[in-house]
């Protein structure tokens, strides 16, 4: 008998099995890789004076090639606009949502049901996170929310689970970087009136698959620290490095990152994967809060990351996806921390980019078919005695923004007339340009010639279909008024089944 054709046949599938094996490897290998890239998201904020349509907002970052996007909230506009849209997004629950959802497992599956069900289903959102609450255990909240993170992450997963969700969507809580603390990156532990709380947080977050979110800020670092090394804030190396045995830290971000990495290995979960939830830096309304600035920071920290560099306790491993703060300014956030908050964008409130930064994809690329309101403005009539003018301005700036006036804005230098025709312009836009809102007892007059002074840039207003959105507000609002009602009747429900 011939046995070629048998050894023939034998060599032939164990060549086959050989190049197989090689192909699966080859393939494994490619998902390991995948798995320590990092990808470029936004945070996307709603706190503005002036708001495009969300699907204008939407095509900004389809142009943009931006894949994710982190809410605070759960938006019915801004969902909306998302649909179909294929970008990953992470919806938020407010922190005043927590005491709530912790105590009542009806409340948190009506959460789900409202913002995140409703959504996922065909040609709807890609929920692939849900944010329990925003930076809960902030110092200045002084303990307030704490206690609800891990109750109302509990109620949370069950509601998921009930709602065959669990696997797709996963819960994190971002963390403000003042959860943990050390003089150097390595003796990095979590303050010590959260450590229990946290081990439990972080418990559930890898039973769940979740990663660690964080919020990590350089430049309220230097904001807040006259001593802080500014070169140290940045990317672009330092005379100020970090020494940590054989870890040498060049840049604040890997040290802040690393400090947090030794705080999780104290607790047990020294692998744990990590998200930046937010990182940026302002272009207003500080000193060191300015355009060049920005540029340089976040173009420094794309590229940091995308190197897939990692850090020193982490080489070759960067944060599973980075949220840069933030997509557009956001004209009615509070200034409690300071002026800049307004202006985080990468892009303004219309869309348009503030520099040139690559995200991995090439240079940003503006808003297409912005509705702009009529390109009119309004400024103090230089005809007029503006001896009376103060009350006026304090007025316009009440609603308007004008924080870009203040000392380190980039209007702080145009002087008096410059200064009210500002305040005037802000408030005359805001008010969609009705003509007495530029009256200001005769002080002010509209011009068609744009009053914009170097870097101080009046703007025009967008039209965001005011009726539309009036609308949406009305329904928002019914729907909230309802939403309250629910939970009230939740609420007295479970009191009663206690009671029984």
């Amino acid at each position: 008998m011939n046995n070629q054709p048998f050894l023939h046949l034998t060599c032939l599938l164990s060549f086959k099995k050989m190049a197989l094996k090689k192909t699966l490897l080859f393939f494994l290998s490619v998902l390991l890789v995948r798995v320590v890239e990092s990808d470029i998201g936004v945070n996307w904020g709603t706190i503005s004076l002036h708001k495009m349509s969300p699907s204008t907002v939407v095509d900004l970052l389809k142009e943009n090639k931006i894949q994710k996007v982190k809410l605070f909230d759960a938006d019915q506009d801004v969902m909306k606009g998302l649909m179909g849209s294929g970008l990953e997004v992470m919806v938020g629950i407010p922190n005043d949502m927590l005491a709530l959802i912790s105590s009542s497992t009806n409340a948190a599956d009506l959460w789900v049901a409202q913002n995140v069900s409703r959504y996922m289903v065909k040609g709807g959102v890609n929920i692939k996170y849900v944010a329990v609450g925003n930076e809960p255990f902030l110092t200045s909240y002084s303990g307030q929310y704490q206690s609800y993170v891990v109750p109302a992450m509990t109620n949370l997963q069950q509601s998921l689970a009930k709602a065959n969700l669990a696997r797709n969507v996963k819960l994190v809580v971002p963390c403000n970087a003042d959860a943990y603390e050390s003089s150097l990156p390595s003796q990095g532990t979590f303050r010590p009136e959260l450590t229990q709380i946290i081990t439990q947080m972080v418990s559930l977050l890898n039973s769940n698959g979740s990663p660690f979110v964080v919020n990590i800020y350089p430049f309220l670092s230097l904001y807040g620290n006259s001593d802080f090394p500014q070169d140290y804030a940045f990317f672009e190396g330092t005379t100020h490095a970090v020494t940590d045995g054989s870890n040498v830290y060049y840049n604040a971000f890997d040290g802040n990152l690393d400090t947090l990495i030794a705080a999780l290995a104290k607790i047990g979960y020294g692998q744990m994967p990590i998200v930046i939830g937010e990182i940026g830096w302002p272009t207003d309304g500080a000193v060191g809060a300015n355009v060049t600035a920005a540029r340089v920071f976040n173009q420094g920290l794309v590229k940091h990351v995308l190197s897939n560099k990692g850090t020193p306790l982490r080489p070759g491993v960067p944060p599973m996806d980075v949220y840069l703060f933030s997509l557009l300014d956001e004209g009615a956030k509070s200034v409690l921390p300071g002026n800049f908050e307004r202006h985080w964008g990468i892009f303004s409130f219309d869309g348009q980019s503030k520099y040139s930064l690559n995200l991995g994809n090439g240079l940003l690329k503006n808003a297409k078919d912005v509705q702009y309101l009529p390109y009119r403005w309004c400024v103090a009539n230089p005809t007029k005695n503006l001896a009376e003018v103060t009350n006026h301005v304090k007025l316009a700036c009440t609603y308007a923004d004008c924080t870009t006036l203040n000392y380190g804005g980039s209007c702080n230098g145009i002087g008096a007339k410059g200064n009210i025709s500002y305040a005037f312009n802000s408030y005359y836009q805001l008010q969609k340009q009705n003509p007495r809102s530029c009256d200001f007892d005769g002080l002010g007059m509209v011009t068609f010639l744009n009053p914009s002074i170097g870097e101080c840039r009046f703007l025009v207003g967008v039209n965001d279909h005011a009726a539309s959105d009036h609308h949406a507000a009305s329904s928002g609002f019914r729907l909230q008024n309802i939403w309250i009602s629910v939970l009230l009747i939740i609420i007295i429900w479970d009191a009663w089944l206690f009671l029984m």
